[in-house]
């Protein structure tokens, strides 16, 4: 046609019409496009164009009259339906409330209205031109890959949002978790309701749809009080180990330097003792004993002290027991422990016990052959019940405070 008008038949100019209706020839993408996938997309990006799902089942009913699935090529892209049949075609809406959303759909830039001089949609021919006068799609092909990157944009947000939700979900229990445990070890102490009115309140909140920004504040206060937890209960073990340094230091120096080595019979192949020989005056609490519990007795703070290799090969904070687990986790592999072990060893001795022992190694691991063998040594007594971890920090202690 020689003229393309912009004024709809019997209805006011806007800023939709004033747009330009004509695509020139090098703006039009020249590769076809599935018109189904391509409203899939315009779903999932509905908001980025300001849009709504009336509007998209109407863009369908009319998608549904253009003859090809792909949109694109030669073909011109104009649909002429009546007004009736685009109402028949979506179940019977009100011709009224159809137009309504055929407005919205115009004023998005997803659809050019080409109306007769008469208003009436049809085609003609004219030899080999053809005309045709309805509603042009070709501004929704020609946005086709603006609709792709506004989809997968939702898409990655959708992600972020799940994973926070999900990290979230499991931080609500780990507090839940620890107030529980930490009202076995230090009963009465207030922090332990907070944890599980926050834990609570946290549920509760997740049963809704939360945004992205709410999500990211209950992570930060779940983590604060998080690490709260963890202090409680690994700070009095500390505070009681400060106070005890002058007896650790005098055990040290009246017990039988051999009987807390670093389990060195089973270095050389043989069987030893795990339980150091007791002081006259009093006995070390910490090695009475095989160690039947999960978390071990002997504090962190003494741990960290006895192993300063560590601090070499692992770069992170260790404060809490779970950073301890990290850290061994991060120098197993180096040390030439094999994953079976290194899962046999936390299963029989517990996590804590088993990251002790390997950063234990790793303070000798220049007098061990085999770390994986040795390791599993200790496995095999611990899953007897004859081992303690105690005895191996303490030989470390005696070492140092010998050199």
């Amino acid at each position: 046609m020689e003229y393309t008008p912009i004024s709809p038949f019997m209805r006011s100019i806007s800023h939709a019409h004033l747009r330009v209706v004509e695509q020139p020839e090098a703006s039009v993408p020249g590769k076809p496009v599935n018109k189904w996938e391509l409203l899939r997309e315009l779903s999932k990006a509905q908001a980025a164009f300001g849009i709504s799902e009336r509007d998209l089942t109407v863009l369908q009913g009319l998608l549904s009259f253009f003859p090809d699935d792909k949109l694109g090529g030669n073909a011109e892209m104009v649909v002429f339906p009546s007004n009736k049949a685009i109402c028949e075609r979506l179940n019977g809406m009100p011709c009224s409330t159809m137009r309504r959303h055929l407005a919205r759909l115009v004023e998005a830039g997803l659809l050019v209205r080409r109306d007769s001089p008469n208003g009436k949609r049809y085609v003609r021919k004219h030899g080999e031109e053809r005309v045709a006068f309805g509603f042009d799609l070709s501004p929704l092909y020609c946005r086709a890959e603006e609709v792709a990157r506004a989809a997968e944009a939702v898409r990655e947000a959708e992600e972020r949002v799940r994973r926070l939700r999900e990290v979230v979900s499991l931080m609500r229990r780990d507090l839940a978790a620890l107030a529980e445990f930490g009202e076995e070890v230090q009963p009465g102490l207030g922090l332990w309701d907070q944890l599980r009115d926050t834990a609570v309140l946290t549920a509760r909140a997740l049963r809704r749809k939360l945004p992205l920004e709410d999500l990211a504040a209950r992570r930060a206060n779940l983590e604060a009080l998080l690490d709260q937890a963890r202090d409680a209960i690994d700070g009095p073990e500390t505070e009681e180990m400060n106070t005890s340094d002058a007896r650790f230091e005098r055990h040290h120096h009246n017990s039988n330097k051999e009987s807390i080595d670093l389990e060195p019979a089973l270095e050389k192949g043989g069987a030893a003792a795990d339980v150091p020989e007791k002081d006259n005056d009093e006995p070390l609490a910490d090695v009475e004993g095989p160690d039947t519990q999960r978390v071990p007795r002997i504090p962190l703070h003494l741990v960290i002290a006895a192993c300063p290799s560590l601090k070499t090969f692992y770069q992170g904070d260790v404060r809490h027991w779970h950073q301890l687990f990290d850290a061994a986790c991060h120098v197993r592999p180096a040390m030439g422990i094999s994953a079976s072990a290194w899962e046999e060893a936390q299963r029989f001795m517990g996590p804590e016990q088993a990251s002790i022992v390997v950063v234990a190694m790793l303070e000798r691991f220049a007098d061990i052959r085999s770390p994986g063998g040795y390791l599993r040594a200790l496995t095999s007594k611990a899953a007897a019940g004859e081992f303690s971890c105690g005895p191996m920090v303490m030989a470390l202690i005696g070492r140092r405070s010998a050199a």
